[in-house]
């Protein structure tokens, strides 16, 4: 059908409710929107869906909910074996608005279909829900959420036995049987006879989970001599992080947490953030102000499902600056590495793990001390494979995994970036530098004159809807069919195409350029937004020639753009 002849069905099919109906008659004049509610169906793919709030086949609903996890249901009755309908799926969810519907409706569906399901009594975090499902031994897990977006939007991510996000081959399996799904009214429905089969769970996952993270401290003598005067401020920018973190950083030792009195409550419109997302400033604006008001020593943000960190720094002016997400996993694969050394606990195969558009900095680090470093494509599900390829193999220990989007994981409790876990070792690692006398920033600094200015900065590009999605492809497609020789009049030495499946990677919508200087420039579509990202990375002896260097890059790869728009 059209989407015309789809949108009619929804306002006249007795199986939509009236609100649904209400909604979609409202807009029965705005062809264009219905056009781009109709025109297909809210895409499944390796992140699961994510979508704005809404009526429409492509829109987050309590149907488009249904469909996917019938698509689930069936994938783990064809695929797994009996036992698996057993072993359950665990659901967790965020602060947005109708994530405890969809959580709901999610644990209704599988049950429907004879598949245990565990649910959480409130808001949890993402890599909670990573440690449970395996400490439940379930098959899979599913978190409702849409991590940093704005609070129109809402999602759904799949999670397998591992403890990580389901893996490309896994995804696409489950895609085809949610595909195979096109009458709405035929998903079936919770009754009576399997209500027992959704469980409620308790606090003892919660405790298991603080106590896994408190495993990871390094330095626990450290939090102990300084733990009541290194002040932290802390905002959970509205979402789920409040109460793990602010338990987790106490029960280490940290006394001294003051918590940004807005952003401390769950709240579906994040407070009037447009994003509340810490890879942005903006977000942080309050905290840095609460920081400077109590003379704090770091601010420490996490986003609503708690996956990802941001960290704002004292400089040596007084004023507070963002680290970056490269400088941030950097810094924590040194502080990392060097506690372990300093404990007697770094083995001989210690490795890191890094995406492909993350900066050298810790990997430079990382082979100075004689850590490996393996690179894996974007996307932490593809550092939680290793993890598990490392315990089945025994052949590497995992020491750190981090990616440049904030996101980091220290130990293997959970196996994605987890916000509780990241926050301890962050604000660990700044009282390490506080016992030295030196801010985070000043640490940082002391790297840089050690291995070398890194600069980073990527290069966002916005383009919503139809032709939005055309326009992507169109400038990615242009990079591809166009050698580029030079840009920013150096040289190009290679050119890597991971669409073609190289470097032992899967195959990825990703080009990535490698530059005589040892500079070099990635173009990907993200996964979980309406973007083109171009991510571009330098490194100098001089702060000044790095960032010479990458605002002429910049200016190079604009001057394209601006041809192409």
């Amino acid at each position: 059908m059209d989407y015309m002849s789809i949108y009619n069905d929804w306002i006249n099919n007795s199986y939509f409710d009236e609100d649904t109906k209400s909604e979609l008659i409202e807009i029965k004049n705005n062809q264009k929107e219905i056009e781009d509610r109709f025109y297909k169906d809210l895409e499944f793919g390796t992140a699961g869906l994510r979508g704005i709030i809404g009526a429409g086949t492509n829109r987050m609903n309590i149907y488009t909910v249904r469909r996917a996890t019938l698509g689930l249901a069936n994938y783990i009755m064809k695929n797994s074996k009996e036992s698996s309908k057993a072993r359950g799926v665990v659901i967790a969810h965020d602060n947005r608005y109708m994530s405890k519907e969809f959580c709901i409706e999610t644990a209704n569906t599988l049950a429907a279909c004879g598949i245990k399901a565990y649910i959480f009594s409130d808001l949890r975090t993402t890599p909670e829900l990573s440690f449970a499902l395996r400490n439940l031994n379930a098959i899979a897990g599913v978190v409702i959420t849409a991590s940093h977006n704005p609070p129109e939007y809402n999602g759904y991510k799949v999670y397998w036995e591992d403890g990580a996000q389901v893996m490309p081959q896994i995804a696409n399996l489950i895609t085809d049987e949610v595909n195979k799904i096109t009458d709405y009214s035929k998903i079936p429905t919770i009754t009576e006879d399997n209500k027992n089969l959704i469980i409620e769970l308790d606090d003892v996952q919660d405790t298991a989970f603080i106590e896994a993270v408190k495993t990871q401290v390094i330095r626990k003598e450290l939090i102990k001599e300084v733990g009541k005067e290194f002040k932290i401020v802390y905002t959970p920018l509205c979402g789920t992080g409040n109460i793990p973190i602010r338990r987790a950083l106490s029960e280490v030792g940290f006394e001294n947490i003051l918590v940004v009195d807005e952003e401390e409550n769950p709240d579906p419109n994040f407070a009037g953030l447009e994003y509340p997302n810490p890879e942005e400033k903006k977000a942080l604006n309050r905290g840095i102000l609460l920081a400077k008001k109590e003379g704090a020593d770091i601010v420490i943000a996490t986003d609503p499902d708690c996956d990802r960190v941001g960290v704002a720094v004292k400089t040596t002016t007084g004023e507070y600056a963002l680290l970056t997400g490269n400088q941030i996993g950097g810094m924590l694969t040194n502080y990392i590495i060097e506690g372990l050394k300093e404990k007697g606990k770094l083995k001989e195969n210690s490795t890191i793990i890094k995406t492909i558009v993350t900066s050298e900095f810790g990997a430079d680090i990382a082979k100075e001390n004689n850590v490996d470093v393996l690179n894996v494509l974007t996307g932490f599900k593809f550092i939680g494979e290793k993890i598990k390829l490392f315990e089945q193999n025994n052949d590497k220990t995992y020491v750190f995994g981090y990616e440049e989007s904030y996101g980091y994981l220290v130990g293997t409790h959970a196996r994605d970036k987890d916000g509780v876990v990241s926050s301890v070792l962050i604000a660990e690692m700044a009282a390490h530098y506080y016992v030295k006398n030196m801010s985070l920033y000043e640490g940082l600094i002391d790297l840089y004159n050690k291995y070398g200015f890194f600069k980073e900065e990527t290069i966002s590009i916005t383009l919503k809807g139809i032709d939005g999605l055309a326009k992507i492809k169109e400038i990615i497609s242009y990079f591809r069919e166009n050698k580029i020789d030079y840009i920013n009049n150096i040289k190009v030495l290679d050119t890597k195409d991971y669409k073609e499946g190289i470097d032992g990677l899967p195959k990825a919508d990703v080009l990535k350029y490698f530059l005589e200087d040892g500079s070099w420039v990635a173009i990907r579509p993200s996964g979980t937004e309406p973007k083109l990202k171009f991510y571009v990375a330098v490194k100098g002896k001089l702060e000044i020639k790095a960032q010479n260097k990458i605002k002429g890059i910049k200016e190079s790869i604009n001057s394209i753009l601006e041809k192409l728009m």
